[in-house]
Formats: structure tokens, C-alpha cells, sequence
């Protein structure tokens, strides 16, 4: 089944766990049911007015009203409230999917968070420099990741722990390069699945060219490249989306707009919901509710299966949410408010998944209690392998830039280490004192 146009889309209707103290995970409770029941609508944008019909005849009272156009649809599977609701287009997709593998999920989700918690509260101790929390996206990046197949390859931004989880990447190899000790960690080819890519937007090139020459090699493998609403304005960007649609590529874009570009909301960056932009370049595009993690999984399986068939690419928009900041450098209370993070929290996908399960009879408490034992499990070994992380040789970082050597660099190397020497000489100088 292929994944309808843009266009198409326009016309279907589609059907908290907080972070909490960043050392612990916190519980999940029943959400209350709210007043009205949520609709798989995305929330309305203002749009600018259309031209006006022409009267015939005798004039209007009034003037013409524009038509607004219609409201962006959302693919969701899983209300808020944790209600399975149905989508013809893409239940196939997930219609064998067993209670095992749903509780598989919801671990996944929680694991992540915990890590993703554990993280900030290293950084917040000085054990790293920097980190980039994924609070609130796990639902997007869980479902997304294990849609893909082991031989498809994966190109992440710097915010892509749970996909990472999904590739089989060990959490501790991701806090090597925000602590500063290697340039990534991991062996891209050993989990097909990059190195983090700090430029923004550069991933999508890299992941387009990886995707065309997997056409010239004959495999049936796709490739996935993430980035968010913030990088979709970046030229390197738009340039994948050209060629990856003129060649055909087996790619599939997946964006996770998380409502904010730093502190740049959506509407500065767009007039158009982002998916509409895949039209643009001649390719479908799908917008998803990115705190169901079903409908992250579905939508993504179908349009992998399309780059597979040789149908070319697809743009997935991942309608979510950034709960905390876009860095631990970051004071989102500086340009977001508090009521609309609040609605979101509301939304939570962990919250959601855990409320499904619970309905249905898929999960009991014991589950729960031993994924929480699992979880402060993982916190504490992640914690103890970045404190024990060795320190690197400061000399390492003029090694591996030119293949042959180079003058100048060999000259800088001289220089720095007689700066460390100096070091050496006043320690020696001040014992002998």
C-alpha cells in the first residue's frame, strides 16, 4: 500500500510521565479523562485570506468570506486517552502486532527516558559539557526506529537516543563525545547507523547520497535520516529533497517538529504545515501524531516499504513536542509558556501507551515495577561508565586530519606539546621548592 499524496491526505479525516527529578524515573499515573475527547486534528494554524469571489450579478451584504483551507490531518492510531482507533490505510501495518510487542515498546520508550534523565543529571553535575534531551519525542523516535530493518541505514541528528536504542547502539558509547573523550563512540557500520551530525540539516545529504547508491547497487535496503522543524529551513535540506526526487532514492525524511527551533516557533520557519513542502519537490508527503508510538511505527514501515519498492521518497512530519530544552544550555521559560507545555505534558506518549495497556489487560503492575527496577538499573550503570570514561590524549586531536601528514600541522603539533611540556616543568619546579 503506498502512502497517498499530500494533496490527497487534505482530504481524509484521519481518525504524564514528566521528567520529573532528572536522577529518577517517575511513575506513570491514569490520566484523568479530559472534557472533550481529543480529535486526531492537528491544532489549527492562521492562514492567510484568499482572494475574493467575484460577485455576479448583485452585490453582496457582505463581503466574500475566504474559504480557509483545510486542516492539516493527522495519522493517529492511539488517542491521548490510550483509545485504539482505526485508520484503513495504515492498520495493516500493524495489525499483527502483538501485546508483547506493544509492552516492547512502552520499554523502549522508558529506558530511553531514563537514560535521556540520566544524562542531564551528569551534565548538570559537570560530567558532560553538553547534552541534547529528547524529553518528550520518544514516542516518535521508538516507533520510527524499530520500523526499520536491520540491513536499512540510519542517519541522526545529535538528538536521536532513541533511535539509537532501537540500532542497538550502548547508551554509554552516545555521552563519549558530549563528554568530550572521542568524536562519536560507535562504529557507524557496525549498527548502520551514523555518527551524530552536529552541522544541521547536512545528515539529509549524506543520507541521500547513501540512498542513491544503494539504488546503483540493486539492494532492496532504505534509508531514514532524521532532523527537526528547525533544520527543514536549512538549504542542505531542500537540496536532499531535490535530488533525492529526481534520482528516485529509496530515502525517507523524518522530521520531528517539536513546535520549537530553539527559541523559533514553527510559524516564524513555515506557512505551510511541513509536510505539505514534499509536494513541492514531487514526492508524498504524511503528517503524524509523534507522541503515538503506533502510528510512528505504521507510518513509517509503509513508507520504507515505498523507498523498498522503488517508488521513490517520502517526508514524514512527526507532530510532537520538546518537553524541556532544546539543550542543557537552553531556558526555554524564556520564550515558551508554561500552559503550553502543560497541554502537551497532557499528551505524553509514555502516559498513552502505558493507559492502552492497561485497558486492554496487556500489562499488570509486576510489569511495571520490574521496568522501573530495569530502568534505575540502567541509570546507574550509564552513570558509573561515564565517570570511569579515561581521559583522552590531548595530542590525539592531530591525528587523522590529513592522510598523508601535513607541514603545518606537524608544526601546531610541535608547538602544543611544548605548551603541555611547560606544564610538566612548573609542577617539577614548584616540588623542588
Amino acid at each position: 500500500m503506498t502512502v497517498e499524496s499530500s494533496a490527497a491526505r487534505g482530504t481524509r479525516r484521519g481518525g504524564t510521565e514528566t521528567g520529573g527529578d532528572a536522577g529518577r524515573t517517575a511513575r506513570v499515573a491514569k490520566s484523568p479523562k479530559p472534557a472533550k475527547r481529543a480529535t486526531a486534528k492537528a491544532p489549527a494554524k492562521t492562514a492567510a485570506k484568499a482572494p475574493a469571489r467575484k460577485a455576479s450579478g448583485k452585490a453582496p451584504a457582505k463581503a466574500a468570506r475566504a474559504e480557509a483551507p483545510a486542516e492539516p490531518q493527522l495519522v493517529q492510531l492511539l488517542t491521548p486517552e490510550g483509545e485504539r482507533v482505526a485508520d484503513a490505510e495504515y492498520d495493516p501495518y500493524v495489525a499483527d502486532i502483538t501485546p508483547e510487542e506493544l509492552r516492547g515498546l512502552y520499554r523502549d520508550m522508558v529506558l530511553t527516558r531514563r537514560f535521556d534523565a540520566e544524562a542531564t543529571s551528569l551534565q548538570r553535575q559537570g560530567e558532560l559539557g553538553l547534552w541534547a534531551s529528547l524529553l518528550g519525542q520518544e514516542a516518535a523516535q521508538i516507533g520510527s526506529g524499530r520500523a526499520t530493518r536491520e540491513d536499512d541505514y540510519v542517519f541522526p541528528t545529535y538528538r536521536e537516543h532513541g533511535v539509537a536504542w532501537c540500532r542497538g547502539v550502548d547508551p554509554a558509547n552516545l555521552l563519549g563525545m558530549f563528554r568530550g573523550v572521542n568524536h562519536g563512540g560507535w562504529d557507524p557500520n557496525s549498527n548502520n547507523f551514523q555518527l551524530y551530525t552536529i552541522v544541521i540539516g547536512s545528515q539529509t545529504l549524506h543520507a541521500t547520497g547513501y540512498a542513491m547508491g544503494i539504488t546503483k547497487d540493486g539492494a532492496d535496503s532504505a534509508v531514514i535520516a532524521y532532523f527537526g522543524d528547525g533544520a527543514s529551513s536549512q538549504g542542505d535540506v531542500n537540496e536532499a529533497f531535490t535530488f533525492s526526487a529526481v534520482y528516485n532514492a529509496p530515502v525517507v525524511f523524518f522530521c520531528q517538529n517539536n513546535q520549537w527551533a530553539i527559541s523559533e516557533p514553527t510559524e516564524k520557519q513555515t506557512r505551510v504545515p511541513l509536510y505539505q513542502r514534499a509536494s513541492g519537490f514531487g514526492f508524498p508527503g504524511v503528517r503524524v501524531d509523534g507522541n503515538d508510538v503506533l502510528a510512528c511505527l505504521a507510518v513509517t514501515k509503509a513508507a520504507l516499504a515505498r523507498a523498498r519498492r522503488g517508488e521513490g521518497p517520502t517526508l514524514v512530519e512527526a507532530f510532537t513536542y520538546r518537553m524541556g530544552a532544546h539543550t542543557t544550555s537552553d531556558d526555554p521559560t524564556r520564550y515558551r509558556s508554561d500552559d503550553e507545555r502543560e497541554s502537551w505534558e497532557a499528551r505524553d506518549p509514555i502516559l498513552r501507551l502505558r493507559t492502552h495497556l492497561e485497558a486492554e489487560g496487556h500489562a499488570d503492575e509486576a510489569f511495571f515495577a520490574s521496568l522501573e527496577e530495569e530502568s534505575e538499573t540502567l541509570g546507574r550503570r550509564v552513570r558509573e561508565a561515564v565517570r570511569a570514561m579515561p581521559d583522552p590524549d590531548p595530542m590525539a586531536m592531530f591525528e587523522h586530519t590529513y592522510a598523508d601528514g601535513h607541514a603545518l600541522v606537524d608544526e601546531e603539533r610541535a608547538e602544543f606539546a611544548a605548551y603541555q611540556a611547560s606544564f610538566e616543568d612548573a609542577d617539577v619546579t614548584g616540588k623542588a621548592n
